[in-house]
């Protein structure tokens, strides 16, 4: 990729509009029939796109590599996921927007469902409601309010997911998750990866003793696995390397952190209902000339290993969403996501995901209906890094003005 700096000497103010819908984790692979989750959906609207755009296969990260969200959208976004990286924590903490303080260390949580004998035998608690998790992290808050010197704060941020803010002096964010991302045994102990991080640690191994001793008869949430430790990363905003007034339509927490992050506004959905999120881009429209327009349940879908509400959800938002999004007429609309979450896997995958930009700019390739496998064959911008998107979206939108003489 070439740099940002290089980029913002490029750019050309105008009112064209960039719509940037990212369908989390719609990648997938084969079924014992043979098709995707993409492959199986009815999507009559996907394909007209994919049709009459350029098309590729991106990787966010690099071949080989599985990207978790963060890394994922980074890159889309047009920075480089490995000079950037950001733990889950503060995404979740800016997403919820908790008042940070330089120095503090936040990491995301999950509430867990732990055996008598200390296994994890379900890393997500059975997805309990949002509800249920604010009473959790209100029962632990309650009872610790400050180990050693260190301030504690532990906040909801949606379903069985939390945040815990640790505050205090000579704190470090080099610690390793408690979280084992399998089920079958039990939470990991948090270490410190360098000699500054050893009181952290402690105080982090402390915490998660005593949370858990008070929702130990708690059910199906009696435990806690923490993942993604950071501390607030120095990161250019998106109007300031890309001259662009961009704005974020996202209704889980992270992704809003992630949005505000690099700059966007943080537009208030009101709900996780995709028509409010269809709502939300109409009734801004004229105000933004860059949105990013994020669903979530094709990813939680795909973890959940529920392959037909996969499908379903990618045919909801063909039928309700594209149709609209085209009668707004945006001089670039780009179609992909962050990272693969096939449906037989159960998680993120290293496999590249799927990119397509529409545009009256663009040089359609042949292409001829949306799905991984046609646009990996056909596609006309090959396979390339994700991170190269955003040059790709400021390019057809005309953003961008002549190298050289």
């Amino acid at each position: 990729m070439i740099s940002q700096e290089f980029i913002k000497n490029l750019i050309v103010k105008n009112n064209n509009k960039i719509i940037l819908m990212v369908l989390d984790g719609v990648g997938g692979i084969p079924n014992k029939l043979g098709k995707t989750e993409i492959e199986t959906a009815y999507a009559p609207n996907f394909d007209f796109i994919t049709r009459n755009s350029i098309t590729g296969i991106a990787d966010p990260v690099s071949m080989g590599i599985t990207p978790g969200s963060g890394p994922g959208h980074l890159s889309i976004f047009g920075y480089d996921p490995i000079k950037y990286i950001i733990g889950r924590g503060i995404l979740a903490a800016l997403g919820i927007d908790f008042p940070l303080k330089q120095g503090d260390i936040a990491v995301r949580g999950n509430f867990a469902t732990l055996d008598s004998a200390n296994k994890i035998l379900d890393r997500r608690a059975g997805r309990i409601p949002t509800e249920h998790c604010k009473k959790l992290t209100e029962m632990i808050q309650n009872k610790i309010k400050k180990i050693y010197d260190t301030e504690i704060f532990i906040e909801p941020v949606m379903d069985y997911r939390f945040v815990t803010i640790f505050r205090g002096a000579d704190l470090s964010d080099k610690l390793t998750d408690t979280d084992p991302q399998a089920t079958g045994v039990a939470p990991l102990k948090c270490n410190f990866l360098d000699a500054k991080a050893k009181k952290s640690a402690k105080i982090v191994n402390e915490f998660i003793e005593k949370a858990n001793s008070i929702i130990k008869d708690q059910h199906p949430a009696n435990g806690l696995l923490l993942r993604g430790f950071s501390s607030y990363p120095e990161i250019k905003p998106m109007t300031e390397i890309y001259g662009l007034k961009p704005a974020a339509i996202a209704t889980y927490p992270m992704y809003k952190g992630l949005a505000k992050l690099v700059g966007m506004d943080i537009l208030d959905v009101g709900s996780t209902d995709i028509m409010d999120e269809l709502k939300t881009l109409k009734e801004n429209y004229d105000k933004y000339d860059f949105f990013y327009f994020h669903i979530k349940k094709t990813d939680t879908y795909g973890e959940d290993g529920n392959f037909d509400a996969k499908v379903r959800l990618i045919e909801e938002v063909d039928e309700k969403i594209v149709p609209e999004i085209l009668k707004l007429n945006p001089t670039v609309l780009t179609i992909t996501c962050d990272h693969s979450t096939p449906a037989i896997m159960k998680q993120h995958s290293f496999h590249g995901v799927p990119f397509v930009l529409f545009s009256p700019y663009a040089r359609p390739d042949r292409t001829e209906y949306f799905s991984e496998r046609e646009i990996g064959t056909k596609g006309g911008l090959g396979r390339f890094e994700a991170k190269n998107e955003i040059v790709l979206m400021l390019a057809h939108s005309l953003k961008l003005k002549k190298f050289g003489a």
